[in-house]
């Protein structure tokens, strides 16, 4: 039985799913391979805001003492900061300004986080980090405009109540800084866009004391921000780990918290922004590689844009260094896509959402049916996951009646892309490869190849104004079904039976292509 799908729109497609991506620390946009992954991820995707770590630690170099006539000074250098928004802008993209973490010379502490050692101290001097905090976002004012600047949202810090990301998880001593750095903010502009608190999971309790003080303190706030992930307890291996996973339902949970709590706050009717969220919270996890990932998130892609203003992948690419250099090519990073551009599984569940249209004619739990306005469908559908170890299901159905136009048109085109755990999957090629470590270019041709999506076309008749759609899936299948109504402009004359120049059928009629196959049929 095939379920029918509405004629007329039930909504809008909610474009929070691409408002913002993640990307691994500010400087690593200096990179030509960044660069050149970013450049492909925008003309295919297409993001509109990127957010990382370390606007203002040290590998970026704006903050920097010197001392002259015997007393202690402060330059503010913007060299790095200058080049990595213009390649930002260049390739479409705008940043979501992260303002983190400490520099060296303003900390009060020693403590560091990452590889890369961002310090995660408070400011032995607030005053300093206020006129930090003004001299960079002025500065880019003055750069870009404050009209353009005012459509990049500036988040204060990143996971305060997590003791590796601010010393000691200290609540109140985050408060503070909100307060110093939001009003340093509004004191260059106030339309500027300040928010926070930038919460990992499991500390919602924050975000109703987070209202209390702001709103007590009369603090600008003009957004709210989480992170999400589903991961349990790191089970380390050699170069990697290996985590249960929550059911992705849990996502949309995490998704959903923030407007609960804070309902009946100062902060109830403000957009709330989730600006990290994935499967693992580890750029290690072999997990991310998979088509089991992208099945995993397509119902949360779908659903996500329901609950939130919106919600950041993370990351774009694997130039990620959190945990140290990437030892080979699939190690389990973050990214949508491995170094030297290869694409992986989720990365295609992106870029099909890319390709649906406005309109939203219907859904369900294991489907998005959509439609844009030339009146092209485009169905995305998805195998279920099961995250509990048992035996995955090899095949699933989905079949749906479709309202398809013009009126009068008798067939319709489909074109259908596919990624499974055979199809669209450089993970499984790497593997068949021998895992190389560092593939040769021949074998990275060969893995680009085989990232590519298998397509599928095929004619569907349209019967009373609807096609019939059924569409098997394989384990993990994520597919993208494109539906448009044919306009038939084969010339009169054509006759598919002469291609090898035999004599015109008796009568002289002539046949199309599609006609003489179903008579051979």
């Amino acid at each position: 039985m095939h379920i029918p799908v509405p004629e007329h729109p039930t909504g809008r497609l909610s474009d929070a799913w691409r408002l913002c991506v993640g990307t691994g620390r500010f400087e690593l946009a200096l990179r030509r391979d960044y660069q050149d992954s970013l450049a492909l991820v925008q003309r295919e995707i297409g993001f509109r805001h990127i957010r990382g770590h370390g606007l203002l630690s040290d590998g970026v170099g704006v903050h920097r003492p010197y001392e002259h006539d015997g007393s202690r000074r402060i330059e503010h250098s913007f060299t790095y900061v200058d080049q990595v928004i213009d390649a930002y802008l260049d390739l479409g993209i705008r940043p979501f300004l992260e303002l983190g973490f400490m520099p060296a010379e303003l900390a009060s502490g020693a403590q560091t986080v990452f590889w890369w050692r961002g310090n995660v101290t408070p400011p032995r001097s607030e005053s300093e980090w206020a006129d930090l905090v003004r001299a960079t976002v002025a500065h880019l004012v003055d750069r870009y405009g404050l009209t353009e600047v005012r459509r990049w949202p500036i988040e204060v810090w990143n996971e305060p109540n997590l003791e590796q990301f601010w010393q000691g998880a200290d609540e109140k001593a985050y408060h503070r800084l909100y307060e110093v750095t939001a009003h340093a903010v509004k004191e260059v502009d106030a339309d500027l866009q300040v928010g926070g608190p930038a919460l990992s999971p499991g500390a919602d309790d924050w975000l109703p004391r987070f209202a209390d003080f702001v709103a007590a303190r009369d603090v600008p706030v003009d957004f709210v921000s989480k992170h999400a992930y589903t991961s349990g307890p790191a089970q380390h291996v050699p170069f990697g780990v290996h985590q249960t996973l929550k059911p992705a339902a849990t996502l949309l949970e995490q998704f959903g918290t923030p407007r609960e709590l804070l309902r009946d706050t100062a902060l109830a009717e403000l957009p709330v922004h989730i600006t990290e969220f994935n499967s693992s919270y580890r750029p290690d996890n072999p997990i991310h590689d998979t088509a089991l990932h992208a099945a995993y998130l397509a119902p949360v892609l779908a659903a996500g844009g329901e609950l939130v203003d919106s919600f950041s992948y993370w990351t774009f690419s694997d130039m990620f260094e959190e945990v140290g250099i990437p030892t080979s090519l699939f190690h389990g990073g973050f990214g949508l896509l491995t170094h030297r551009q290869i694409k992986k599984p989720t990365y295609h569940l992106y870029a099909f959402f890319a390709r649906l249209g406005d309109e939203v004619l219907a859904r369900g739990t294991d489907h998005l049916v959509t439609r844009d306005a030339a009146g092209r469908i485009a169905v995305l559908a998805w195998a279920p996951v099961d995250v509990t170890g048992a035996a995955p299901v090899d095949r699933h159905r989905v079949a749906l009646s479709i309202p398809v136009g013009p009126p009068g048109a008798a067939s319709a085109f489909l074109l259908r892309s596919t990624v499974n755990e055979e199809l669209g999957n450089a993970w499984t090629a790497w593997s068949e490869l021998g895992r190389p470590r560092s593939p040769r270019p021949a074998q990275l041709d060969a893995l680009r190849e085989a990232a590519e999506p298998a397509r599928t076309h095929r004619s569907l008749p349209i019967v009373a104004g609807r096609v019939a759609l059924d569409l098997t899936l394989a384990r993990h299948e994520v597919t993208l079904a494109e539906i448009t109504a044919v306009v038939d402009e084969t010339p009169p004359w054509w006759d598919e039976t002469r291609l090898l120049g035999q004599p015109p059928a008796e009568g002289g009629t002539a046949r199309h292509g599609q006609t003489a196959r179903r008579e051979q049929e």
